[in-house]
């Protein structure tokens, strides 16, 4: 059965991200919480802020905007105690005001603000709040969220800790999850009605969010370039095939490819590599920030894709990798994200590093596995030594099975079921 729209009376889900938000608006004056649009920032913003009477004030209106702008220091130091200002990557000139105004008072919380674009890669703006200024990524659900079931399989895969267990495979029904995506406002629509949705998302970032970042002739090249990166979602990031079909020259593409970066539309994954190690490839892998917006891009419904195998395969590399990421956002130790490839074709779809521990992550669609698909976390476990914790498979099939020390074949429920 294709899943159903979310209910439009249900009350806000429970985000993985909550805890991390707290914590960081106890110790720490400005706290920003971005994401992409739609993702559900207002929501746990005001989830979070208003029991502890916080107010509230959006840039969205635009007279906002104008006020900020005209008196930026003026208008900081004229807000309550507490605020929550929702789009500050509208206003960039009050940062700087904002660091004056926690300068005179450093009490923690003093500032929650949310962004749906990324202001750490503008140096400026991210140096003028250095050590005043904590960042919580917000990303759309996490299967984890949408089942309200707890998040335990990053401890299992740092403890290396998994039973064997029983699933049934899921075929087609995986294949519905990828293109449904996690944005909120696109789950609440029947199946049938969520291409439409995100790709009128796609074009509302295009026109009015990357607008506002940077003042570029051909807008009309971006949602033609990202359907273009949606189809090389999980591969090796390579400026020039994206490049070729559109006469523009390679750094003009990777700019482009920067603005749809900082609106969270696309993510580089980089490569995990030893300095003294030469063979390893040091390219960074592209995926698409949410699979429902790239299934809507290449026009694919579930049996188009379960029928598309190569397809399948990247799209659901990319579920797996932003499902991870989701889950990750409630760690209290930060786990960082890469991918792993040799010069002699050892590889593997998602390295993970919490502290000096490293797990690897290796994504199937088939429903069989073999000793060969262990074959880059071998190498991987081989590189890294005592820091190999867990290597694992995921794959469409039904048993949990060990394949070797710290090395399992699971089932790919088990990313959000606990316990199996």
């Amino acid at each position: 059965m294709p899943n159903p729209p979310i209910s439009l009376t249900s009350p806000a889900l429970p985000r993985v991200a909550q805890a991390s938000l707290q914590a960081s608006l106890a110790d720490t004056p400005v706290v920003l919480l971005q994401g992409p649009r739609q993702c559900g920032k207002t929501t746990l913003a005001r989830v979070v802020a208003e029991p502890a009477g916080y107010g509230y004030l959006s840039f969205d209106d635009d007279n906002l905007v104008r006020a900020a702008c005209a008196d930026p220091l003026g208008f900081v130091t004229d807000l309550p105690a507490k605020m929550v200002l929702d789009e500050v990557q509208r206003v960039p000139e009050i940062f700087t005001s904002i660091k004056l105004v926690v300068d005179r008072d450093r009490q923690p919380g003093r500032f929650l603000l949310t962004g749906s674009a990324d202001v750490l890669l503008l140096p400026r703006l991210a140096d003028s709040l250095a050590g005043r200024l904590e960042v919580i990524r917000l990303h759309p659900l996490a299967q984890t969220e949408l089942r309200q079931q707890h998040a335990s399989f990053l401890q299992q895969l740092f403890r290396g800790e998994f039973n064997v267990a029983a699933a049934a495979r899921m075929g087609l029904a995986l294949a519905e999850l990828v293109v449904a995506g996690g944005f909120p406002a696109a789950l609440m629509r029947q199946p049938m009605r969520r291409r439409a949705w995100y790709q009128a998302y796609v074009q509302a970032l295009v026109q009015r969010d990357v607008r506002e970042l940077a003042r570029i002739a051909a807008l009309d090249v971006l949602p033609r370039l990202l359907e273009l990166a949606a189809g090389q979602t999980a591969h090796l990031f390579n400026v020039s095939e994206l490049a070729g079909p559109f006469g523009l020259s390679r750094p003009t593409v990777r700019d482009y490819l920067t603005l749809l970066e900082r609106v969270f539309l696309v993510d580089v994954l980089p490569p995990w590599h030893l300095r003294h190690i030469n063979r390893l490839v040091k390219t960074p892998k592209l995926h698409l920030g949410d699979t429902g917006v790239a299934s809507a891009l290449l026009r694919l419904d579930a049996p188009a894709l379960h029928a598309n195998r190569a397809l399948l395969g990247q799209l659901l590399e990319t579920f797996v990798f932003q499902e991870l990421r989701r889950q990750a956002s409630g760690c209290a130790e930060p786990i960082a994200f890469y991918h792993f490839r040799n010069r002699d074709d050892h590889e593997v779809d998602i390295v993970l590093e919490q502290g000096t521990a490293l797990a690897g992550v290796e994504v199937k669609a088939s429903g069989t596995v073999r000793a060969d698909d262990f074959r880059g976390l071998r190498k991987l476990q081989e590189i890294a030594g005592e820091r190999f914790v867990c290597g694992v498979v995921l794959y469409d099939g039904e048993v949990s099975l060990p394949f070797g020390p710290r090395l399992f074949a699971l089932p790919m429920q088990t990313l959000w079921h606990p316990g199996r």
